[in-house]
């Protein structure tokens, strides 16, 4: 049986669900990893072929399946097979608490899972912590992987909140993502000048006017200074 076959066969007997921005870490092992990379450097031979390239001949392309394979599974869509991030808590109570808005900037790099093109942009986190944070670079690790997978960018956004949600444990979430799609720059319409902008609210970032606009209110000085940095 493929390794492909036998991650499928425990997803489905589990009742689970095995889509492009899903993650099945629970369900894959180093091993079976290996398997799907080996087995995937097989599929992309066969696309390289359709391709009428000299995978043979062309030093250029003698390695470029396992390379495809390897990128694919270790990297662009890594946030599929890996667990999620450890987010360590720590206590916000008593006289050192914590109770005004925190807005954290992170790179992300995604893929579309529609031509499986590049995605990349920027995510800003808001958060109005409860009873305990986790740490700054804690808010980056799971907004990047959220992202590496295929994924659509509403989704994405979607994603990073529900999690962040969770490792907070609170509801007063927000996540603002502009990002460049190579569906729109590399393909199709070939705007080299697209941006995409997707929002998701909850909490008091939904229902306070006031939460809302001192979000990107702070969203804007963080471009400002990410532009003086450039």
């Amino acid at each position: 049986m493929k390794a492909s076959d036998r991650v499928i066969k425990k997803i489905e007997e589990d009742g689970g669900r095995y889509w492009a921005g899903d993650n099945i870490s629970k369900y894959v092992t180093e091993h079976s990893l290996t398997g799907l990379v080996n087995e995937a450097t097989i599929a992309f031979n066969a696309v390289l072929k359709a391709l009428v390239i000299d995978t043979k001949n062309d030093p250029n392309s003698k390695a470029t399946a396992r390379r495809l394979a390897k990128m694919y599974i270790y990297e662009i869509m890594s946030g599929r097979y890996t667990p999620k991030p450890d987010a360590t808590a720590f206590p916000n109570q008593g006289d050192l608490a914590y109770n005004g808005m925190l807005v954290v900037r992170s790179e992300i790099r995604s893929m579309c899972s529609h031509h499986h093109q590049p995605v990349a942009g920027v995510a800003y986190i808001g958060v109005l912590p409860g009873k305990k944070v986790i740490g700054l670079s804690k808010y980056t690790r799971i907004a990047q992987w959220c992202a590496r997978r295929g994924t659509l960018q509403e989704e994405l956004c979607n994603d990073i909140v529900r999690e962040i949600v969770k490792s907070c444990e609170v509801e007063d979430v927000a996540v603002y993502i502009q990002a460049e799609h190579g569906c729109c720059t590399n393909r199709g319409i070939m705007a080299d000048n697209s941006l995409t902008q997707t929002t998701v609210l909850k909490g008091h970032f939904l229902q306070d006017p006031d939460v809302k606009k001192e979000f990107f209110d702070n969203i804007s000085l963080q471009m400002q200074f990410a532009m003086g940095k450039a």
